[in-house]
């Protein structure tokens, strides 16, 4: 059942990507015309045209990815005891890796720089990164792990405090993979985007793990930088990421993954 959820979720995404919507829509439009179907035509390309002309300049995911970013926060003071780091993959750049050959970060790179950050702080705490390959295919490459204990390696944490799980392949997964790595009651910080927190965050009390979350990899804006720039692709950063994540936590809600649909911060951390 779950390579099921995880092919479906995959071949959905090829029609609800935003990016992707837009461009379809004006193939389409455009077929429409070659065959002089010119009132339909126009029904999809006018109503494209404007969406298109907003996303190019104007950065409107902002609005989209905000309220995720904002769910939950760096605690302002963290615990004096730990049992361990949890980092969630996708900071790595995986097909740029594979194709050079080195270790190479994409978009959420920040989370290993929180990892070692945080590593530097609880010197004899383990680091567990999570993660797989997202992409149908990019299966069974086995370089996941691989490229995380490179990356962890060139920024001087002992390779003796690394554990590595990479056979998820997406959120629920992690968790799921985890459970024989991770002890009941113990307590982890859990590193991931800040827009993928909120489910994270569910998912890891689905499962009845306390972690304290710390997100990093912002997308979205400050109101006072938000302003028209034509930047079709920095617009599209967080467009994509946050209308992903929304989709992503109503399926993980009605498919029973999380028991919320919107996970909220809980008001205090249970004693060690």
């Amino acid at each position: 059942m779950d390579n099921v959820f995880f092919v479906l979720s995959k071949l959905a995404w090829i029609f609800l990507s935003p990016g992707n919507l837009l461009l379809i829509t004006f193939i389409l439009g455009s077929l429409l015309v070659l065959f002089k179907a010119y009132g339909l035509a126009k029904a999809l390309l006018i109503p494209n045209a404007l969406v298109a002309g907003l996303v190019l300049a104007y950065p409107v995911g902002d609005w989209l990815i905000q309220p995720l970013e904002q769910r939950f926060s760096v605690p302002a003071e963290l615990p004096q005891q730990i049992d361990g780091i949890i980092v969630l993959g996708g900071g790595e750049d995986l097909k740029r890796s594979l194709s050079w050959n080195v270790a190479e970060l994409g978009l959420g790179g920040d989370r290993y720089i929180a990892a070692k950050k945080l590593a530097d702080l609880y010197p004899d705490t383990p680091v567990i990164f999570s993660g797989g390959s997202g992409s149908i295919q990019l299966q069974n490459t086995g370089s996941e792990g691989e490229i995380a204990a490179r990356l962890f390696a060139d920024m001087g944490l002992n390779p003796t405090r690394l554990i590595l799980e990479s056979e998820s392949r997406n959120t629920y997964e992690n968790f799921r993979n985890l459970q024989p790595i991770t002890r009941p009651g113990a307590r982890y910080i859990l590193i991931t985007s800040a827009f993928h927190m909120p489910r994270s965050v569910g998912i890891a009390r689905q499962f009845g793990m306390e972690a304290i979350p710390y997100p990093v990899d912002y997308r979205s804006n400050s109101a006072a930088l938000r302003r028209v720039d034509f930047d079709l692709f920095d617009h599209l950063k967080a467009l994509e990421a946050g209308w992903r994540e929304w989709i992503g936590l109503t399926v993980y809600y009605w498919t029973h993954k999380t028991n919320e649909w919107l996970p909220k911060p809980i008001e205090k951390l249970s004693p060690l």
